[in-house]
């Protein structure tokens, strides 16, 4: 397969995978959502949200694409943006810091290293731009929530949109923050840090899996064919 990421752009709203289109758990404030009876078009606040973002502080995503469909996004803005950002018992996120809301993978792309490649791009991107950390609200989901969640627009649950705290720290991060549920990670960019190896190293650990997955099907193939 084909991979490649790119930055999001306002007219590239419609690469991003389907969940991320309507979900609207990091951009509405809860409390509002509930209230508001005008709110009937969470892929409308969406594009809103991600377009105020851009046009005020330039690109806050990058895209994955896998033989040119959607594959995975990773969305990150100023906290400031974030109304649900103050609402975690690990709350505030640092000044210095951006913070990544969202890594969302396609069911097909889990095992393709869209993931570590898609927070490589993040990090790039952010180096570039000067920033010091990226800050993340991981979760730590039982293993009911490990199913993959149906709920997206304003029914997003926590379990359905949160990047998962174990993947953030095999991505390099630090929990600074800690919480048995909502730990505050941290990813330090202003100094020689290790993150691009962490990043590769998870990748290639990735690929092994994805690969060891597809010997294990052909082999049982091979069995049952006898």
């Amino acid at each position: 397969m084909s991979m490649r990421i790119s930055p999001l752009t306002l007219d590239g709203l419609d690469r991003l995978p389907r969940h991320s289109r309507r979900c609207v758990f990091w951009e509405m404030d809860p409390d509002a959502v509930h209230s508001s009876r005008s709110f009937v078009d969470p892929e409308f606040e969406k594009e809103a949200w991600l377009s105020m973002v851009m046009l005020d502080w330039g690109s806050c995503g990058q895209v994955a694409t896998l033989d040119g469909r959607p594959a995975g996004c990773a969305i990150y803005s100023p906290p400031g943006a974030v109304p649900r950002a103050k609402l975690f018992p690990t709350a505030p996120v640092s000044a210095d810091a951006v913070l990544l809301t969202t890594v969302r993978l396609e069911p097909a792309a889990e095992l393709d290293g869209v993931g570590p490649s898609l927070v490589q791009a993040v990090v790039g991107d952010l180096v570039h731009r000067g920033v010091r950390a990226i800050e993340a609200f991981g979760i730590v989901r039982d293993e009911e929530e490990r199913r993959p969640g149906r709920r997206t627009g304003a029914q997003c649950e926590p379990a359905d949109c949160m990047i998962e705290a174990g993947f953030l720290v095999d991505m390099g991060f630090e929990v600074v923050a800690a919480h048995h549920r909502y730990p505050r990670l941290r990813l330090e960019l202003d100094r020689d840090h290790g993150w691009k190896a962490d990043v590769e190293s998870a990748l290639e650990r990735l690929l092994l899996a994805a690969s060891l997955t597809v010997t294990d099907i052909e082999h049982r193939s091979t069995v049952g064919a006898h």
